[in-house]
């Protein structure tokens, strides 16, 4: 099944909201319906795809003549149109598809993706990686216009090793993460990586992305996870990763973690797995206020004992009920009820009741009060339905967005600060005054992440009104000391801001890395580093 198109995930699953949160959206916040609804996907006008006849068919030998190998029909290629932040979907709803690949490429394999990569750099086509296509920060479509090909990888689709001994396996890139827990379900293994993007991204966009989980207290992020990777550049074949750790110089696998195909296109993960925990347990705590709880959860990532899920929703984000997505609209009793923070526990029943019972009186000690199972467990029945809420939200002509960003526990306060500042200054500015939530999502023994959710009204022109707003937040990240991002991934929304992250001689070094596995430009260009 395909996501989808102008919205997120299975269409089947897509609930309108309740008519009381409605009803506060347009009295709190001045939200109003939508004055236009949207273009019907038959409707939509595709121009014809501006591939030369000469070079479809050089990629059409790519991939051995397959049939449906490669597809110019206009609702495949409108399906490879940008990813899923809210301006790709008001953009789509628009009928807007500037950003649609000529065509669309589907190889079966590490040989038919060099030859995909050859044939693009005999015809002078960029090409960008589509996995999953769940990218919210300009990850899938280039950073310049002219045409280009959309890469998908749905038919690499196997386990291709499992190595029980030590405890690994290795996967094709366009593996579903569902899938790949099917697949090591079968062999009584789970990589443990669950982000809200779990049901429709790959393993292969995990890696290209570095992406974290909602788990990765306990089995950490997807890049931790990562023990080697084969990567197909127009210069050849990059293998990496022969040992779970190395002094041979510099890891590459660093490097290609997190380059948003800019590199090369991912063909295979190597990654360590574990044993399909015997139970899992779910609870929630209830703490006075956002300071407090983050301090619990701080004593719990450097002291221990470290559950599986830690995160903590501030006070705005708890009385709403944004804590448990599918209970919006239930206007739980115990509205003042503070900050409610969210326990994970996996493993054997010995490990996850001896953890979760020193969790407990660490928590108890700072300040933290039980809520019982009922939180917690909601929470897991409703973990992936965040972005369904989306979009009945922008169906409700809201504006509804999230941003991430991370830094050192010292910090955490005002970069906290700084970018709710930032967020509802900017807005309020512009007649749109905002709800502004926030939660840890992830944490580490030396810091942890905040992620941001907006919801205000959509104003003239949306787009260009949560740009404004965005580009505010990014720099406010920067000035509070934060990074520009924690596993969103960088993209074009975010690209101006990691340069100046990571410094002119950085991205220098990093320019000399593209010039040698990609000295044509050709792979996702201005999605990771600007064009020279």
């Amino acid at each position: 099944m395909d996501m989808l198109w102008n919205g997120w995930g299975d269409p089947a699953r897509a609930t309108p909201l309740p008519d009381t949160v409605t009803g506060l959206l347009r009295e709190l916040l001045g939200v109003k319906p939508r004055a236009a609804a949207s273009v019907p996907l038959e409707e939509i006008d595709v121009p014809g795809p501006p591939l030369e006849e000469a070079a479809r068919r050089a990629l059409e030998a790519a991939v051995g003549d397959r049939a449906d190998g490669v597809r110019t029909d206009a609702e495949t290629r409108i399906r490879h149109t940008r990813g899923k932040s809210t301006p790709d979907l008001l953009r789509m709803r628009t009928g807007d598809t500037a950003d649609a690949p000529a065509a669309v490429v589907l190889p079966d394999g590490h040989d038919e993706v060099l030859a995909v990569l050859e044939a693009c750099a005999e015809h002078g086509l960029a090409l960008v990686p589509f996995g999953g296509g769940t990218s919210v920060v300009g990850g899938l479509a280039p950073g310049r216009r002219g045409t280009f090909v959309a890469l998908d990888p749905r038919r690499m689709n196997r386990l291709l090793d499992l190595d029980e001994i030590s405890r690994t396996a290795t996967l094709q890139p366009g593996l579903r993460a569902p899938e790949a827990e099917a697949l090591l379900a079968e062999h009584g293994y789970t990589l443990g990586h669950f982000p809200q993007s779990y049901e429709w991204a790959t393993i292969g966009g995990f890696a290209a992305t570095r992406s974290s989980g909602q788990a990765s207290a306990g089995y950490g992020r997807f890049d931790e996870m990562v023990l080697g990777l084969t990567v197909a550049t127009p210069e050849g074949t990059l293998d990496t990763g022969r040992a779970p750790r190395s002094a041979a110089g510099p890891d590459l696998r660093q490097l290609v973690l997190g380059s948003e195909g800019a590199f090369g296109v991912i063909t295979s993960v190597t990654v360590r797995v574990r044993p399909v925990p015997e139970v899992r347990r779910y609870e929630g705590w209830r703490f006075a206020s956002f300071e407090e709880g983050a301090a619990a959860l701080r004593r719990l990532a450097q002291d221990g004992p470290r559950p599986t899920v830690l995160r903590l929703s501030d006070e705005t984000e708890t009385l709403i009920g944004l804590a448990q997505p599918d209970a919006i609209g239930t206007f739980p009793e115990r509205q003042d009820a503070g900050c409610l923070a969210v326990l994970g526990f996996e493993g054997t029943e010995h490990d996850t009741a001896h953890r979760r019972a020193g969790a407990a009186a660490v928590l108890r000690a700072s300040g933290g009060v039980l809520a019982g199972e009922e939180p917690g467990e909601r929470w897991a029945h409703g973990r992936y339905s965040a972005p369904y809420l989306r979009d009945s939200l922008l169906d409700a002509g809201a504006l509804a967005e999230t941003l991430e960003t991370a830094t050192y526990w010292s910090r955490v306060p005002a970069l906290y600060a700084a970018v709710r500042g930032a967020l509802t200054g900017t807005l309020t500015e512009a007649g749109t005054p905002p709800l502004v939530l926030c939660h840890i999502s992830h944490v580490y023994e030396n810091g942890a992440s905040l992620y941001f959710t907006v919801v205000c009204a959509q104003g003239e022109d949306p787009v260009a009104h949560w740009t404004r707003a965005k580009h505010a937040a990014n720099e406010a990240i920067l000035a509070a000391g934060g990074t520009i991002t924690h596993h969103h991934g960088v993209g074009t929304d975010h690209r101006d801001w990691y340069v100046r992250e990571a410094g002119p001689l950085g991205i220098g070094a990093l320019r000399a890395v593209k010039r040698s596995l990609d000295p044509a430009g050709l792979l996702s260009p201005g999605v990771l580093l600007p064009e020279d």
